[in-house]
C-alpha cells in the first residue's frame, strides 16, 4: 500500500467527490423546481426537457458518490439513507453536505 492509498486519504477523496456533487445536485434541484414552474405556470416546457434529465443523471451520480463515502466512512444505515434522500429535497443537500463534511473530518460516524 502506498501513502496515497491510505484509508484516510481514500475517505478524503470520496468526501471531495461527494461535496462537489452535493452542490451540483442542490443547484440542479433548484433549477428543476424553476423549470417545473416555467412548465406548469408559464406554459413553457423547453427548460424542463433539458433540466429534468440532467438532474436525474446527476442525482444518480450523487447517489453513487454518497454511497461510496458511506462505505469508506462506515456510516450507519440510517445516516446513509438520510444523505441519499437529501438530494431530493430543495436546499437540504447544502445542509447535509456541511454536516457530512464536519463529521467526516472529525472522524465521527453519521
Amino acid at each position: 500500500m502506498t501513502t496515497t492509498d491510505t484509508p484516510a486519504n481514500k475517505t478524503g477523496v470520496a468526501l471531495v467527490r461527494f461535496r462537489v456533487l452535493a452542490y451540483i445536485v442542490g443547484v440542479g434541484l433548484l433549477a428543476l423546481v424553476g423549470a417545473m414552474l416555467m412548465k406548469y405556470v408559464g406554459d413553457n416546457a423547453r427548460p424542463m426537457a433539458f433540466v429534468g434529465p440532467a438532474h436525474g443523471f446527476l442525482y444518480a451520480v450523487y447517489l453513487l458518490f454518497a454511497f461510496d463515502l458511506a462505505l469508506k466512512a462506515r456510516w450507519s444505515v440510517k445516516g446513509t439513507l438520510l444523505v441519499l434522500v437529501a438530494g431530493m429535497i430543495p436546499f437540504l443537500s447544502f445542509v447535509i453536505e456541511r454536516r457530512v463534511t464536519h463529521k467526516v473530518r472529525a472522524g465521527e460516524k453519521l
